[in-house]
């Protein structure tokens, strides 16, 4: 089979949260098991920075092609990714191809495969990655949906979802309930076999071996409720648990609301007991899970990756119940609360205070996503959807 996978940013690019990781294990496994993947991405690291990179190259077996950002300056205003190069090559390689997957929703490079596919009738499939809610931009987004947007979403084969929340979102958008199908992200288990040592983030971020840590993975973003994660913890250590040594780690990239938590920190009088860490690469990552004692995410759209990660390492996780909804989280691998700085303290207090309740939900974490979350058993369905596509088509 060929398979074209169409996505603003790709690996390297590391700041754009799941979608680009989750696009490139897919691509991966697929190379891995026989067939012929391309993509088609743009040059953007960053929202500041490009590749110093070729159009086409070969990574592990992926055919990737990185086309020129139009402008980084309205990248950044705009988070709108223009590769005109793109078009010609898109008018050409698409012929060639069996079944495309196009990732994220409103993007100029899904505007341009899904007029390509339709014209030369090529199937293809959409994943929005919690992308639909028009949230932010509100206007921006009703203009695409209306010139693009609904019409991409119509003529799909198939609309991949995260979650329960995200089959409700494309029908809302006038997908129908057939075209819908839940796909779960996926986890390459192969890169968590030998974890490194407890402490060595400790010792990076010279944080004492006895000290509990509380961790926040992912980008600084308003939308994310990081402050709301501040407050639980300024609770937590001033009101229930005074005397033990805890720490709460806020690790990723600046998007827009680090200043603020920074301000809401020095209010509440607690900079030494929090440590701003920035962007950490794969390896500081991992051990940041390793340490820690409890991952939280107080807000999410879709199924971030980073829960995964944090199972594959047994790490215990909280969330709240702003945002998408996962069944398989709450008394199972962590607790889901609601979105108060009580409720949210104390689920964090049971798990790092409780050496059992710890104990049983690592177990369980672990259990979980080697049986439901490899990527090996994501991809298998994966390239079941696309050849009941294929046939049908």
């Amino acid at each position: 089979m060929k398979i074209l996978q169409v996505i603003p940013y790709f690996p390297p690019a590391r700041t754009f949260g799941g979608p680009p990781k989750v696009a490139y294990d897919f691509s991966l496994q697929l190379a891995k098991k026989g067939h012929e993947v391309i993509v088609f991405t743009s040059d953007a690291l960053s929202l500041t920075a490009r590749m110093k990179i070729k159009k086409a190259k070969l990574m592990n077996g992926i055919e990737v092609y990185y086309f020129r950002n139009l402008s980084m300056k309205f990248v950044q205003h705009s988070k709108l990714f223009l590769t005109p190069g793109m078009i010609p090559e898109m008018k050409r390689k698409v012929k060639e191809v069996d079944i495309v997957h196009l990732h994220e929703y409103r993007t100029f490079q899904n505007i341009v495969a899904s007029y390509y596919v339709s014209k030369f009738k090529i199937p293809y499939i959409i994943q929005a990655h919690g992308s639909i809610p028009r949230i932010g931009r509100t206007k921006r987004k009703i203009i695409f949906d209306y010139f693009f947007g609904y019409k991409i979403l119509k003529n799909s084969a198939k609309a991949l979802a995260l979650t329960e929340t995200e089959i409700e979102e494309y029908r809302i958008m006038g997908v129908p309930s057939e075209k819908i199908e839940i796909l779960p992200n996926g986890i390459d288990l192969s890169e968590y076999r030998e974890l490194p040592e407890k402490n060595e983030f400790k010792e990076k971020f010279n944080i004492p071996n006895n000290a509990k840590i509380v961790l926040y993975l992912g980008r600084i973003h308003k939308s994310k409720r990081v402050d709301l994660l501040v407050r639980a913890f300024s609770f937590l250590v001033k009101k229930i648990n005074k005397n033990t040594n805890i720490v709460l780690v806020i690790a990723g990239p600046d998007d827009g609301d680090m200043a603020r938590i920074k301000r809401i920190i020095y209010e509440l009088n607690i900079a030494r007991k929090i440590i701003i860490t920035g962007y950490l690469n794969k390896n500081d990552k991992i051990k940041a899970l390793v340490d820690a004692d409890v991952l939280v995410i107080p807000a999410f759209k879709g199924f971030p990756l980073t829960l995964l990660e944090a199972c594959a390492t047994g790490t215990p996780i909280v969330v709240t119940t702003l945002g998408d909804y996962l069944s398989w989280i709450d008394n199972n691998v962590g607790y889901q609360v609601k979105p108060k700085v009580r409720d949210l303290a104390e689920a964090i207090y049971r798990i790092i205070n409780d050496n059992e309740i710890h104990r049983l939900f690592s177990n369980k974490c672990i259990e979980l996503v080697q049986k439901q979350f490899s990527i090996n058993v994501v991809v298998s369905k994966l390239e079941r959807i696309y050849d009941n596509i294929l046939k049908e088509f």
